[in-house]
């Protein structure tokens, strides 16, 4: 972790505090940061609950596992990434609330520090040109939830220099990730694929074909995914596909990336997915489960 001593966390959500836990776990001091006081004191339990889950079925040892969660600093002052050698921001999906972040960041960080950034779906050059730092921008988007999920891609923007590439896929590495490497097109990989099954899903639904387990039966036992793609959209969270497929229509130009009118209603209603409690299912049926990370 010689590359990465300091490590600057912004978003103490679920990715945000998986990302946290994952950089203390290799060993580096981090400072997770929320403008919402809540949302850190739920990260910290959820941290410490998920680094003892770890503990206790013998992935982690208790020695590590007390260091990381004593590696955890909770901040809402930005001033207080300063020493960071690395930012990774996790926070709304929104190219203008994330650009005005990094310009503050670009004023505040060291020169040498390389900010990153885990959209899963905006444009990398479009978020450096709000820093005098471009070559240093470079993003690093971790899959749901980050201490399980064993995939990080990696997307250089026009400018980002061999240097910060070759840093950060180390560092995802040392993460014990696996990296893809994407060119700064919407959507990347991942989502450039899953965004459109998601949304055919969606349409399938939409107009009667079938119901919507047996969509998703269909899918798990007809092609071997762990969960079907409307309750995968659920996990993910219907907004944040919303605004992915909104990038990639706007961004490729494609009438096939149109988001469903179902997906829009049930957005426009607040059905969110699994975090708001009913998306296409509804999950106040069930008895909560424990967190997988």
């Amino acid at each position: 972790m010689a590359e990465f001593m300091v490590i600057g966390v912004i978003g103490a959500g679920q990715m945000g505090s998986g990302i946290a836990q994952l950089a203390a776990v290799a060993g580096a001091d981090v400072r997770l940061l929320d403008k919402d006081a809540e949302a850190l004191l739920t990260a910290k339990r959820s941290i410490s609950d998920s680094v003892q889950r770890f503990v206790s079925k013998g992935q982690l040892s208790k020695e590590r596992g007390t260091d990381a969660v004593a590696r955890v600093k909770y901040t809402s002052n930005l001033e207080d990434l300063q020493s960071a050698d690395i930012v990774i921001e996790a926070i709304v999906e929104s190219e203008d609330v994330k650009k005005k972040l990094f310009a503050e960041l670009d004023k505040i960080v060291k020169v040498s520090a390389i900010l990153a950034s885990n959209t899963s779906s905006i444009s990398i050059t479009r978020l450096a040109s709000a820093t005098k730092r471009p070559h240093q921008v470079i993003g690093m988007h971790f899959m749901n939830p980050p201490p399980i999920m064993k995939l990080v891609e990696i997307i250089r923007g026009a400018q980002t220099s061999d240097e910060t590439y070759n840093k950060t896929k180390t560092l995802a590495e040392r993460f014990g990730k696996t990296v893809v490497c994407s060119k700064d097109y919407s959507g990347f990989i991942v989502n450039r694929i899953l965004m459109p099954m998601i949304n055919e899903a969606f349409y399938t639904l939409y107009t009667g074909v079938a119901t919507k387990e047996d969509i998703d039966a269909g899918m798990k036992l007809g092609t071997n995914q762990p969960m079907g793609p409307l309750q995968l959209a659920d996990f993910i969270g219907l907004d944040v596909c919303l605004s992915i497929l909104k990038v990639l229509h706007n961004g490729l130009g494609d009438t096939k990336y149109a988001p469903c009118p179902l997906l829009v209603q049930y957005v426009d209603a607040g059905r969110l997915g699994k975090k708001r409690g009913v998306g296409v299912y509804d999950y106040t049926k069930f008895p909560k489960q424990p967190s997988r990370i």
